[in-house]
């Protein structure tokens, strides 16, 4: 299958911003991180199976790999040395991808994910980070279990995707972050069991004696 044939290419309806890179190690330039991308797919090449002209197709922050190799048959394609980044990676032809900020995009098949139709598309975007950043550890570690209690550390964007999973699994959900203000939105909001502060010495105690 040549690289063309396993391509879908679609403009970008929908984007989640997460960070700012200033290392100069993805760039030498300062530079947005844009992936949590969710677009229609415009065309796509002869071999592609899973996509349709006008479907909603999500991406991540890979878009190619070899395919191949070791890595990649194990499913570590993060490790694949020809792994392509949704941003600033650069393509066989020399182009680079500019990620969710681009009005079009080519992204490998198997790294297209297709969204059901009626989903929110603002909605969408986070999962394809911060939400399977939350959900891939508690699937993996059996937290989705009716009788965990799972301590979520810190309240961020990826912090309520594992409240949301967590209690949409049945788990009970402690919040433990820095932030106060926080408590509100954690268990009045999401659902969460208690909320404690992290820098509250006496709270923590609970935490040491359970």
């Amino acid at each position: 299958m040549s690289k063309a044939a396993a391509e879908a290419k679609q403009p970008v309806n929908a984007y989640g911003w997460a960070a700012r890179d200033s290392s100069g190690v993805l760039s030498p330039f300062n530079f947005s991180r844009r992936h949590e991308i969710v677009g229609q797919v415009t065309s796509i090449g002869h071999n592609v199976t899973k996509f349709r002209v006008g479907d909603i197709a999500g991406v991540g922050c890979i878009i190619g790999s070899c395919g191949p190799c070791d890595n990649c048959k194990q499913d570590l394609e993060n490790y694949c040395p020809k792994m392509l980044w949704t941003f600033n990676g650069h393509h066989e032809d020399g182009t680079r991808a500019f990620g969710g900020y681009s009005d079009n995009m080519v992204v490998e098949e198997r790294y297209a994910i297709l969204i059901p139709n009626g989903f929110a598309l603002a909605g969408t975007a986070p999962l394809l980070c911060a939400g399977i950043t939350a959900y891939s550890p508690l699937k993996y570690f059996g937290l989705s279990k009716l009788d965990r209690h799972l301590g979520v550390a810190e309240f961020g964007g990826v912090g309520h995707m594992a409240v949301k999973f967590a209690k949409a699994f049945g788990a009970k959900v402690t919040v433990i972050s820095s932030s106060p203000s926080k408590k509100k939105e954690a268990v009045e909001r999401l659902g969460a069991d208690s909320f404690l502060v992290s820098h509250n010495q006496e709270q923590l105690e609970v935490i040491i004696k359970y």
